[in-house]
């Protein structure tokens, strides 16, 4: 007898598979539309093929159109920021400083290694970006001009304050050159580490990860292990730099395995120091050995305690009209105008009057003031930075932040939370979260230019970049689960919320999700790192077209991206997708970061990358239906039955009928079979099937007492999307 089967549409991981007849389970690479499941749009790599792969880990997008009509987007990663235009990515990051070097390098024979040598203390850090230019000949050595002018390099390692050391793509093939040759090297300035790291202790990062945010420098003088401080006098230490170490209050230092304490700075000297704190060992220190502050971390051989993570580099962009503004989290907030005849040519430059430590920027429109959260209380001194602090500009004047009776500039601190988390400018209003708690920024006009309103408690923000607005509704993950705000506060109904939350990593990861926006089919999706990854590699998306209080539509799948943009700009949604173990970057020598991908999705049925097709493997599973206890029926035709009871006895599937509302190339249908809820499922003896559009019927030889229904695509140029299948059921026995 040929039965209809039908499935509500969502995913339900909240209870057992034999528990979910007539619901779905599980998908990959799937969704719901108008409640029918079908597989998602292929994406395709965007850049030329000499050129389409970026220096480390995408932690920014910004699309916007300028005043010439021109499409741009601003791509932020952890070391370079790019303009990205007509196909083309351009390097527009910002230059910290230049230096003109001469007997600058040292090479040895049958290495890639270039040791560069500086007249003084050079503040870098390995991962630091190099662009150099006006090469002069080394002596003893193969290298030329062409391997190293126009050309950007990373650090690879500092072995002294005045030394850095760079990998050439080749080794060197001449007798080896001392101090010999010159060059100019523009330094760029430092964003970040590509992934975010738990503090813990020793090491101050993860196992074969990276320190975080970390301020580092280098001892400027050797540090005796029988004495407090350099020179003998026991109270100072004196380094490279004291740029943005903490200068109030006590605080810390660790150099190799010690840890140190101080309670001030004067010049580059940290006064007030205590030795071998923290459970650490005092150690003799050598010139030019790497000086982190650790003041944020747990101590080498103390034991973890709170939440204390190190924040990967992060952007935060947004444009003021034709200028795109760009943020370094924590850092200086930078510029760069589209509208100049060779703008792809220019880069950013640091906004004058700006703050110069702020964790969040958004540009308030239509009133356009520029917003920084988390930012300074003295304009300048990064040391004042307030992770609770607002600071906005004057109306129409990204320079003019100081208030005054004239102007519309001013400040405002919130009161919940411990640290702003993210922002986002909605309908009417600026999204503006903490930690534990939601608030409004409305633009009023003055005297008081905005108003602020605390619209949520425990309701707190995962990450920067985990919140969307669309229609006048924020969406955004919190660290304990899904929150909508539209006028008043909703937690999100979620059936894959202990799916999500019990294999998410938080710890040293909520800076890592990001939320990004489909409105081309009423989606919103974050994407974020299971346990035990560094890198986003899961997500789990919200169907706000379909979904209904009585039934909330999720799906999950291990799409992986980094940063996504909607398709208001150009037209199909773009995203990046970042990979730690690549480091193919087209355009810095010696990147370790890995790299960045730039797609654009929601075109064709596959992955379209570097000229190769692959397939985007796109699955749905239903949870287990039974069959109902056959019996005569009183008072109905002779012949005519009901079945009741469920699970009573085994069923048989003779045949069933596919049916796709579209379908492109083939589909696989697997019938997963068990008798017993704790046995393991296992395929029907003549499948899984294949079907085409041609298909009208497929014989099977599937007995079970329990049956799920899975429906797949294995290979290139298929797609599918789901009608309603018969299934020729009959009982079976009890056994």
């Amino acid at each position: 007898m040929l039965q209809k089967i039908g499935f509500q549409p969502g995913i339900n991981k909240q209870i057992s598979e034999t528990t979910a007849e007539g619901q779905w389970v599980n998908c990959d690479n799937a969704r719901f539309r108008y409640g029918v499941p079908e597989k998602i749009g292929g994406w395709n790599q965007l850049g030329n093929v000499n050129q389409n792969e970026l220096t480390g880990a995408g932690r920014g997008l910004h699309h916007f159109i300028n005043s010439l009509s021109r499409k741009y987007a601003i791509i932020g990663t952890n070391r370079i920021l790019y303009a990205f235009s007509g196909g083309i990515f351009y390097d527009i990051h910002p230059i910290q400083s230049t230096t003109t070097l001469t007997s600058a390098f040292t090479t040895t024979n049958g290495s890639p290694t270039v040791t560069i040598t500086y007249s003084s203390a050079h503040g870098l850090a390995p991962g630091d970006i190099l662009l150099m230019s006006s090469f002069s000949t080394i002596t003893n050595s193969n290298y030329s001009a062409s391997d190293f002018d126009d050309k950007k390099f990373m650090v690879a390692t500092t072995p002294t304050n005045t030394t850095a050391t760079i990998t050439m793509p080749s080794n060197e093939s001449g007798s080896g050159a001392t101090t010999s040759g010159g060059i100019t090297i523009e330094k760029y300035y430092t964003v970040g580490p590509a992934v975010q790291a738990k503090g813990f202790g020793y090491g101050l990062g993860s196992w074969g990860g990276e320190d975080g945010s970390a301020i580092t420098t280098t001892l400027n003088g050797a540090l005796l292990d029988d004495t407090a401080g350099t020179g003998g006098s026991g109270t100072s230490i004196t380094l490279t730099s004291t740029t943005n170490f903490p200068d109030s209050g006590t605080n810390f230092i660790q150099v190799g395995t010690e840890e140190i304490s101080y309670t001030g700075v004067s010049g580059n000297d940290l006064t007030g120091i205590t030795r071998a704190v923290r459970g650490s060992t005092r150690a003799a220190h050598s010139d030019g050995a790497t000086v982190t502050n650790s003041s944020d971390y747990v101590a080498w051989g103390e034991a973890a305690s709170g939440d204390l993570v190190l924040e990967p580099g992060m952007w935060s962009i947004d444009n003021f009209g034709d200028k795109a503004i760009c943020l370094i989290h924590d850092g200086a907030c930078f510029e760069w105008d589209s509208s100049l005849s060779n703008a792809t040519a220019t880069r950013a430059t640091i906004i004058s009057g700006a703050p110069t430590a702020s964790r969040h920027m958004v540009v308030s429109t239509p009133d356009r003031h520029l917003v920084f959260f988390g930012t300074e209380t003295t304009i300048g001194t990064p040391s004042t930075q307030d992770n609770m602090f607002i600071r906005f500009s004057d109306q129409e004047d990204i320079n003019t932040y100081t208030p005054t009776a004239t102007n519309t500039a001013g400040t405002q601190r919130l009161a919940d939370g411990s640290q702003i988390r993210g922002a986002i400018r909605g309908r009417d209003a600026i999204y503006v979260w903490t930690d534990t708690a939601l608030f409004t920024q409305r633009f009023v006009g003055q005297p008081f230019t905005f108003a602020f309103a605390q619209v949520g408690t425990n309701c707190g923000l995962a990450g920067q970049n985990a919140c969307v607005e669309v229609d006048g509704a924020a969406y955004w993950m919190s660290e304990n689960g899904f929150f909508r705000y539209a006028g008043r506060l909703e937690s999100l109904p979620c059936l894959v919320e202990d799916f999500v939350f019990d294999n998410i990593n938080l710890e040293s990861g909520n800076q890592m999700v990001s939320a990004g926006l489909n409105n081309l089919f009423g989606e919103v999706m974050w994407f974020y790192p299971t346990t035990g990854s560094s890198v986003v590699n899961r997500m789990v998306c919200y169907n706000y077209f379909d979904s209904s209080p009585q039934r909330p539509v999720w799906t999950v799948g291990s799409l992986a991206r980094t940063m996504w943009e909607d398709s208001a700009v150009f037209g199909n949604p773009h995203a990046l997708e970042y990979t730690a173990g690549n480091d193919s970057s087209f355009d810095v020598v010696g990147n370790t970061e890995g790299r960045t991908i730039y797609y654009q999705h929601e075109t064709g049925t596959d992955q379209v990358q570097g000229g190769s097709t692959t397939a985007i493997v796109a699955s749905i599973e239903s949870g287990d239906f039974d069959i109902t206890q056959q019996r005569a029926s009183s008072g109905q035709q002779t012949g005519v039955a009901t079945f009741r009871g469920d699970g009573e006895f085994l069923m048989k599937i003779r045949r069933f009928i596919p049916d796709f509302i579209s379908q492109t190339g083939n589909t696989q249908i697997t019938f997963l079979l068990r008798d017993f809820p704790n046995d393991t499922q296992t395929s029907s003896a003549l499948g899984p099937f294949t079907v085409s559009s041609s298909t009208k019927k497929v014989d099977t030889r599937a007995r079970a007492r329990a049956i799920a229904l899975k429906i797949a695509n294995t290979t290139t140029n298929q797609s599918w999307k789901l009608g309603t299948f018969r299934l020729d059921i009959q009982p079976d026995g009890r056994r």
